[in-house]
């Protein structure tokens, strides 16, 4: 399996909330995650991040993502993904009552290949503005 088909199956899991038990499939044990966003300051794998996400799709149950570009740098061995999520936070998952708000926030990840899996990823993502479309900040 090429990187491109590696990266395009783990976001698509990923982004739908599949969690680490389908998503450690594309990933090296172990595999680093990082961030410059508060709300994922804790988060430093990308098993930790998955589950992040399944949980956050609990409370937005109509999370879903409209991907904007998808590129591969073979000589790198990255795969760099930019998208938009878009949800509804309708559910109380322990981030409080539902505001009823929606978000339309974008990202991006960069995917750092080692062989066919993944080693690390990066999440570009402005947190502030997207808490502040919930009404969480």
């Amino acid at each position: 399996m090429s990187i491109k088909q590696s990266a395009r199956e783990f976001f698509d899991a990923c982004e739908t909330g599949k969690g680490w038990e389908v998503c450690q499939q594309w990933c090296h044990d172990g595999a680093t995650f990082s961030v410059q966003a508060d709300a994922l300051a804790e988060v430093t794998t990308i098993e930790g991040y998955t589950e992040w996400l399944k949980g956050l799709l609990v409370a937005v149950p109509d999370g879903h993502y409209h991907m904007q570009s998808f590129s591969e740098d073979d000589g790198n061995r990255k795969v760099v993904v930019t998208s938009v999520f878009h949800g509804t936070h309708t559910v109380d998952a322990g981030m409080g009552a539902p505001t009823g708000k929606t978000v339309a926030t974008d990202y991006a990840y960069v995917m750092d290949f080692e062989g066919d899996k993944i080693k690390h990823m990066t999440k570009i993502w402005n947190d502030g503005h997207a808490l502040k479309q919930f009404g969480w900040a």
